[in-house]
């Protein structure tokens, strides 16, 4: 259900097109309330998460490849390896790199939760002026669940899977600690991407998972009752009006 707490007219699916519409429907038909301050927060969440579905496909075409940190590698002109992640090298403009991983993807490898941060990034920076993105997120440090608090990602319990939200599949008996699980986007359609997997149902998902367990393993990897979302009401005070 969508509720916006002012006295704008809240728009119908007939006002939304491709994935824009599966965005709103999903939203007005969840069991849960998603509310909003304005009709432009609403249409800054639609145009983000569809932003999102966007980069993940882009980075999935982009050539970067999957690597735990210690073979891990991003382009050594704009970042460099500390203990932590990734750090972008002073004099680059931090849209530059984010754009950078998806313009040069075979400079880069890196493992799943970074593949999630570096899509948000994306999806902000396609929504928000430059001057806005790089005044917001400057001096990045890219790894794991490494990001700026201005990127403000709020996770939920629940199942209540709205395309554009990110997942985890969990797999207890992994082989190696990289595959612990696998973090994904939901695309809608029943598809999730999860970099280093690539483009999947529920049920692929698991069973590539599965083929990366530990020998004699017992227990399934199984997608857990959890989503995580990016602030739309802090974010969308950047945004120019839709």
């Amino acid at each position: 259900m969508i509720i916006i707490s002012s006295y704008e007219i809240k728009p119908n699916q007939n006002n939304f097109h491709g994935k824009e519409k599966e965005i709103f429907i999903a939203l007005e038909s969840s069991p849960l309330i998603h509310q909003y301050d304005s009709l432009h927060e609403l249409l800054f969440d639609i145009q983000l998460r569809k932003h999102i579905i966007m980069a993940a496909n882009d980075l999935e075409k982009s050539g970067a490849t999957f690597a735990p940190f210690i073979t891990s590698k991003f382009n050594p002109r704009i970042w460099t390896k500390i203990k932590y992640g990734y750090l972008l090298n002073s004099e680059i403009p931090p849209s530059e790199a984010i754009k950078d991983v998806f313009k040069n993807g075979k400079e880069y490898a890196f493992e799943c939760s970074t593949a999630i941060v570096i899509i948000y990034y994306k999806a902000v920076l396609d929504l928000i002026s430059v001057s806005y993105f790089n005044t917001l997120f400057q001096r990045l440090l890219v790894w794991d669940w490494n990001y700026d608090q201005d990127l403000s990602i709020i996770t939920k319990i629940g199942r209540d899977f709205i395309p554009g939200d990110v997942v985890y599949f969990y797999n207890p008996d992994y082989g190696h600690p990289v595959w612990t699980g696998e973090n994904a986007v939901y695309l809608g359609d029943g598809l999730y991407f999860g970099h280093g997997i690539g483009t999947k149902t529920e049920t692929e998902m698991i069973e590539a998972l599965n083929t990366l367990r530990k020998k004699n393993a017992t227990k399934s990897a199984y997608l857990i009752s959890q989503h995580s979302r990016l602030n739309t009401k802090y974010l969308s005070q950047f945004a120019k009006p839709f």
